[in-house]
């Protein structure tokens, strides 16, 4: 099936032959064409499977057919609401590509940056707007936007809107648009919140659930080390040292872990940048246009921040920590192989994250292959049990503590103090 298939007018047709696109993803043949039925739409769906598209593409069509036929002045008719900056500018850009030929505005608003260009480019009139839930709110707060013509809305990324406590914007949002309109409810899992979020916006809406795990899995090679957590760092140098990857995509679980991995990088001459929720826009986004354009090699993130995150050929994606939540994992790789392409993914997992390890290869159902011989290697390649059972053949060392062995006490610590010497300079 191509675009053309799916009765999709020329002047959109025109812009993704220039991208391009020639044969819709599933998420685009499943719902292109009920969207332009008018009907509501609620989709599970990950990032990488052009659901983006999915849903531009007949909002856009729509609004070009109702345009030609009235000559009604530019109000907001489409909002589409996402967490994230990024993902905002994305969207924005994907708005801007596909509709270059149908004379269609859109505009992106976002917090963390003054509001006067947001402002003005609303004063000139546009038709799609996108936006984050606190600058939406606080612009309309202010009186420079009314969501009272909008006739097409979108929720993306929904379960991480829930994730950053975005909640409650989202139902001051709600209950300011009008209740005729069409509405499209997009997340990549599907918990009870979430679904009672979606009972509240959508009426009775078309289902597309579209499930990427196991194709982009396939798509990526995978691996995973073993290793300590304080060895964590000179194995990710070892990597970068040893593979010479132009564009390295590193995974940190939080701020002050992403901040902490570009210090250590920066001490052996490795230009590296951290985006996360405390950088400030502008620092976020020069920070992703260097990588974008090969200036920066290694970029650092947390999951919020890299939402939105499309960067051509990425080459490697580093779990410098895995995650707790195995669906993020395969949002992580699915940064890499995207499309047709191939894609490298590595990670790291400790001790303490060997439950997280297993819940992904459920996921994806496949094991993930160990790297069995590096530098850094742990010995510990099976997860220590959270408490030793309470019988004798466990308790077999404990009279050793208790009669005062000092022989094997000094041994211990002389063995600490060895360790903690070889493992300082690490450190």
């Amino acid at each position: 099936m191509t675009f053309t298939d799916l009765g999709i007018i020329d002047p959109i047709l025109k812009a993704l032959e220039a991208k391009g696109y020639t044969h819709p993803t599933p998420i685009q043949e499943q719902s292109i064409p009920t969207l332009l039925e008018g009907k509501d739409l609620l989709g599970c769906a990950q990032t990488g499977t052009g659901k983006t598209a999915a849903f531009a593409i007949p909002i856009l069509q729509q609004i070009w057919e109702d345009r030609n036929n009235s000559n009604r002045p530019r109000k907001v008719r489409a909002l589409i609401v996402t967490p994230t900056r990024e993902l905002a500018i994305q969207i924005g850009d994907s708005f801007s590509d596909y509709g270059k030929y149908t004379g269609i505005r859109n505009t992106v608003i976002f917090g963390g940056v003054k509001q006067g260009n947001q402002v003005r480019a609303l004063k000139n009139g546009v038709d799609i707007l996108v936006a984050t839930p606190g600058r939406l709110l606080d612009l309309i707060n202010q009186g420079f936007i009314s969501l009272s013509d909008v006739q097409y809305s979108v929720l993306d990324e929904a379960d991480h809107m829930l994730d950053m406590g975005f909640i409650h914007d989202i139902r001051k949002i709600v209950a300011l648009l009008p209740e005729k309109r069409q509405s499209l409810f997009f997340s990549a899992t599907m918990p009870p919140d979430i679904v009672k979020l979606s009972k509240r916006i959508l009426g009775d809406p078309a289902k597309v659930t579209v499930k990427p795990q196991q194709a982009t899995a396939e798509r990526v090679e995978q691996a995973v080390y073993f290793v300590a957590k304080k060895d964590k760092v000179n194995l990710l140098y070892h990597i970068l040292e040893e593979k010479n990857y132009f564009t390295v995509l590193v995974f940190s679980r939080t701020k002050h872990g992403a901040d902490k991995i570009v210090r250590k990088l920066s001490k052996i001459n490795i230009k590296a940048a951290a985006i996360h929720g405390n950088k400030s826009q502008s620092a976020r986004q020069r920070a992703l246009n260097s990588f974008k354009d090969g200036d920066l090699h290694v970029l650092v993130a947390t999951d919020i921040a890299a939402r939105g995150i499309d960067v051509d050929d990425l080459e490697l994606v580093i779990n410098y920590d895995l995650p707790n939540v195995p669906e993020t994992y395969v949002h992580r790789i699915g940064r890499t192989g995207r499309a047709s392409a191939s894609g490298i993914a590595i990670s790291f997992c400790d001790v303490e994250e060997r439950a997280y390890l297993k819940d992904i290869q459920k996921l994806i159902r496949q094991d993930i292959p160990i790297v069995e011989e590096h530098p850094y290697e742990d010995d510990a390649k099976t997860p220590a049990p959270a408490k030793p059972a309470k019988n004798n053949n466990n308790n077999r060392r404990r009279p050793n503590h208790r009669n005062g062995n000092k022989n094997q006490s000094r041994n211990r610590s002389n063995n600490k103090n060895r360790r903690r010497k070889n493992t300082s300079r690490q450190d």
